[in-house]
């Protein structure tokens, strides 16, 4: 079935390019590729929209083949009309295909089913015809009277009768869809506090009630939730997630309120068309008894799961931005980097490494209780920094963090030392210790040793380091841990296969972690390119790949663009020039009066000829698309050229605060380490992040933070309130210059 119509539709694009967007997806095209090398073909569809042409498109080939499952399983009960038929080949969501399967669809035994095997069947449908309107009711019922199964009354048997047109009206699709919108338009979550707790997730806290009398309560992060209530068309996915772990956990309850009476009294008017029918009172109380037993739990179920959903969907795609951002920092280049991974029993690790990430000395040091060892860690760490020359620290932020900040600054400040440091995350570097890449990489080093050098390396290239941990690890979304497993790893490692082939892999240093995100390879693939590397040396040209089992010319055509080699035989190996246009970059490079072998010499000179040719008029004459001629321009320009360079530099440090010494009014300058529906958490320095509320991020209206702020992103605020007590700092980027 062709779809490109549709998704042309939804997407707003050009039909042709979503039909050839569509083919090369299908011919197995990784999307990287086709957003950078096929631009002409799509109309230069760029990775976004063509992940969302990819989704869409699964999801309606997953709807046409429901749909034929459906009309196969209606038509096996010989009960599929040509009008139900063009129904479900109408419809345009699962939901309506479900809706319009359900009457059908085969249900463990309920009152409606136990009323048909006693016969009832044929008095429900004479009281959904409406036509009797002479004569007794209970004389007609009384046909159906019948001992043997158990209808032992004209009553019982309207009775029977009602529980099957009330389950009639709960499955019918277009009385569902009525109730529906009712939910959506007028429906209110509603969430309360559990009388009963299975475990404790707050703090214990003391307060004295109105009469004098000291009572002791426990707070918990649900507070606001105890007596709350909210529109469901209104309420922020955020919330959603929120009120579904204080569930979780048996701190809430929550049910959605909608107006019962009024949802009844519409579907009566849809189903009752005779008032004046014998049988309308039974209609009337059969429909009250559908709606409110089992229409309405129902589309509480429904809606309550498609609400998650949409707290779930907006999370991912929050998490997916964070990821993204965060990947993308720019690497510290030529430092020597000392990293610390913070701990109080147990002692800070510490791993020295080279301005190329090898890993020089490790040690241990035990300045904090119980050892208490302060000055034994400073000569410790003095040695360390003058013996290796070290200009950068990062201190992981987790347990004992800011009493190492402490100590590093103190000791910077005491002994003048030509050193900064910075608070990295160290979200998942205890996961990269024990995994199998860890042991590979350090394997006779301690795991508790190997979280250090993870630190370090993470200002040289966060993205080489982080590519090594599982993405889930990284801490910089909003209830992650809440959604759904399989979209959560599909999304994220969309985003990590995104980001390593936007900024390009080095072919002679790259690891095969690193490696099996670049488009078309897969792990085992990576690895074969080290080995490769490994046994036979650095690789000269990017077509040498093509000696490596498995690795054909459809894999090459997918890789080779995104990959570098930094001090190859040709200057176009290390820029992101597609080894199918070498030949017209040369001929662009002709036309501005150099060659391939001037590139790494008159770099400058050569831009400045780029700057001057008209690219329309060069793609003309080339016989070429102008936005394959206008990249190629673009690379040439830079050979080299890393695009995270252009980003804002790690923030470094020298001294440190102390939540004490936060005073209202405050102007610093911090770090973005995680951005959420409802603000950014800023690092400034203390031992808590900061929280900028999304009305202080900006002085204009925003619809979310990710339009103001990333993570990574250095930014000045202004310190609005401290709580000492509760240890939270409210901040405001409204600062004034």
């Amino acid at each position: 079935m062709d779809f490109t119509k549709v998704l042309s539709q939804e997407l707003g694009w050009p039909l042709q390019g979503t039909v050839q967007a569509v083919q090369l997806l299908e011919e197995g095209n990784t999307i990287p590729f086709i957003a950078r090398y096929r631009k002409e073909a799509t109309g230069e569809m760029d990775e976004v929209t063509l992940r969302r042409l990819a989704e869409r498109l699964e999801y309606l080939q997953n709807l046409a083949k429901r749909k034929e499952e459906v009309l196969r399983l209606i038509g096996e009960q010989e009960k599929l009309t040509p009008e139900l038929a063009q129904s479900i080949n109408a419809a345009v969501t699962m939901q309506q295909v479900e809706d319009l399967y359900r009457p059908f669809r085969p249900k463990r035994r309920t009152r409606a089913s136990i009323a048909r095997e006693k016969g009832l069947e044929p008095l429900a449908q004479l009281l959904q015809d409406q036509s009797l309107v002479k004569g007794d009711l209970l004389s007609y019922a009384s046909q159906y009277v019948n001992p043997e199964l158990e209808v032992n009354s004209a009553e019982e048997a309207l009775a029977g009768a009602r529980d099957i047109l009330a389950e009639e009206v709960a499955d019918d699709p277009f009385l569902r869809e009525i109730a529906r919108k009712f939910f959506y338009e007028k429906g209110l979550l509603v969430t309360t506090k559990a009388k009963t707790k299975a475990k404790a997730v707050g703090k214990t806290a003391v307060e004295k009630t109105a009469a004098g009398k000291t009572e002791v309560t426990e707070s918990t992060p649900y507070e606001m939730y105890y007596e709350y209530e909210e529109l469901v068309r209104k309420i922020p996915p955020h919330r959603i997630l929120a009120i579904n772990r204080g569930e979780k956990e048996e701190v809430l309850q929550a049910k959605i309120v909608v107006p019962e009476e009024e949802i009844v009294t519409k579907l009566g008017q849809r189903v009752l068309t005779n008032p004046a029918s014998l049988g309308a009172a039974q209609l009337k109380e059969a429909v009250a008894d559908g709606a409110c037993r089992l229409l309405f739990p129902s589309l509480e179920r429904e809606i309550r799961r498609e609400l998650s959903e949409k707290g779930e969907k907006q999370a991912i795609v929050v998490f997916s931005q964070n990821l993204r951002n965060l990947l993308l920092q720019p690497p510290v280049r030529g430092q020597m980097v000392l990293g610390i991974d913070p701990g109080f029993r147990t002692g800070c690790k510490l791993a020295v490494i080279d301005d190329t990430g090898k890993l020089l000395e490790i040690g241990v040091i035990f300045p904090h209780p119980p050892q208490g060892q302060k000055r034994e860690a400073g000569t410790k760490l003095k040695e360390m920094i003058k013996k290796w020359q070290v200009t950068a620290i990062t201190i992981g932020n987790g347990t004992a963090s800011r009493e190492t900040e402490a100590l590093v600054a103190d000791l910077i400040r005491e002994e003048n030392l030509a050193v900064s440091y910075t608070i990295v995350s160290e979200a998942g570097a205890s996961v990269y210790s024990a995994s199998p890449l860890a042991r590979e990489e350090f394997p006779t080093l301690d795991l508790s040793y190997r979280s250090g050098v993870s630190i370090a390396r993470r200002i040289q290239d966060p993205l080489a380091e982080l590519v090594k941990i599982d993405p889930k690890s990284i801490g910089v979304g909003q209830y992650q841990h809440d959604v759904n497993t399989k979209e959560l790893n599909q999304a994220l490692q969309g985003v990590v296969e995104s980001c390593v082939n936007t900024v390009g892999v080095e072919l002679n240093t790259a690891s095969p972690s690193l490696l099996q995100y670049v488009a078309g390879l897969s792990p085992g693939v990576a690895k074969a390119v080290v080995e490769r590397r490994e046994s036979k040396g650095r690789y000269r040209v990017r077509k040498e790949l093509l000696d490596i089992p498995r690795l054909g010319e459809r894999t090459f055509q997918q890789c080779s663009g995104f990959l570098r080699i930094a001090e190859g035989d040709n200057p176009l190996e290390n820029t992101p020039v597609h080894p199918e246009s070498y030949e017209l970059a040369e001929q662009i490079l002709s036309l501005a009066g150099y060659r391939v072998q001037d590139l790494s010499v008159q770099e400058r000179e050569i831009r400045a000829a780029l700057e001057k040719l008209d690219l329309a008029e060069t793609a003309q004459r080339l016989e070429a698309g102008l936005p394959t001629v206008r990249d190629i321009s673009e690379a040439l320009k830079r050979p080299g050229r890393d695009p995270r360079e252009d980003l804002p530099p790690v923030l470094f440090r020298q001294d440190v605060l102390s939540l004490e010494d936060l005073r209202e009014g405050m102007v610093l300058m911090g770090t973005v380490r995680n951005v959420v529906d409802f603000g950014a958490f800023v690092d400034i320095g203390v031992k808590q992040d900061g929280l900028v509320h999304i009305s202080q991020l900006s002085n204009k209206y925003i619809k979310h933070p990710l339009e103001v702020v990333s993570v990574g992103d250095v930014v000045k605020v202004k310190v609005l309130q401290v709580d000492q007590e509760r240890g939270r700092i409210s901040l405001t980027m409204k600062v004034e210059e």
